[in-house]
């Protein structure tokens, strides 16, 4: 499994960084994403710092792990308990073993799986309510992890992992982000400038004020007037599975 990502801060939050993180831990053959809730600014908190070491401790989680065995929801739970930042973030945790991968999500960050041009998963959104996703907090306050929804997928030599932020999916539909696959594999693109390429037109269509984007189309769905794209932190992590899968 070959990884590389793209962030883009919103353009106000650049100074700071962002509220996102996201990992790749090429051994472990593992990636992840999470986007700290933007809420808590009104209380003068930094939500990425809790999303930074909720992915640090992520990470440390997975290296942890017996070698060739992947327990998602034990990852996630050893992650939640040791992050002691005040704040709350969307967490996706994906590994691949034994020709499947192996994933968790709570929020509504996640990933799908393309194949020859289609399609075949999408971890469905998690949330209370519109825009108001399931999420981890440090404590006992936020939701729990065992509230996070596990998948195995079972992948095939050639397919694409794109996992992401909602900046990616606020504002691309599924067709946009296999266009750019599509034409990246036959350009022979690296999975970085593949992401790359994804982030830069999910910002271009976040600053379209006239475009019907997916966000717009579910706040009008909610009953709010909401036209256009969503500016916001973007994530995107794409992975390629190589031939021989346990690569």
């Amino acid at each position: 499994m070959l990884s590389g990502s793209s962030y883009l801060p919103h353009p106000d939050k650049e100074a700071t960084g962002g509220e996102d993180a996201h990992f790749i831990c090429t051994d472990e053959q593992a990636i992840g994403v999470a986007d700290g809730v933007g809420g808590w600014a009104d209380v003068g908190i930094n939500a990425g710092l809790y999303a930074q070491e909720l992915v640090s401790n992520s990470v440390k989680a997975i290296q942890e792990e017996p070698k060739g065995s992947f327990n998602p929801v034990r990852v996630l739970e050893k992650a939640h308990s040791n992050t002691k930042a005040k704040g709350s973030s969307t967490a996706c945790i994906i590994a691949l073993t034994d020709e499947a991968l192996n994933a968790i999500n709570l929020g509504d960050s996640g990933f799908i799986v393309i194949r020859g041009g289609s399609i075949v998963f999408k971890s469905p959104v998690k949330q209370h309510g519109f825009n108001f996703p399931y999420q981890l907090e440090s404590g006992n306050a936020g939701d729990h992890p065992s509230s996070a929804e596990v998948f195995t997928v079972p992948v095939a030599s050639g397919d694409v992992i794109v996992a992401g932020t909602d900046g990616l999916f606020d504002n691309l539909y599924n067709n946009d982000i296999i266009a750019v696959v599509v034409s990246a594999i036959r350009a022979k693109l690296e999975p970085q400038v593949t992401a790359q390429k994804i982030a830069a037109l999910a910002r271009q269509q976040a600053l379209d004020k006239k475009r019907q984007s997916p966000f717009a189309a579910a706040a009008q769905e909610a009953g709010y007037r909401f036209y256009g794209g969503k500016l916001d932190d973007i994530t995107v992590v794409v992975s390629y599975i190589s031939n021989s899968v346990s690569e």
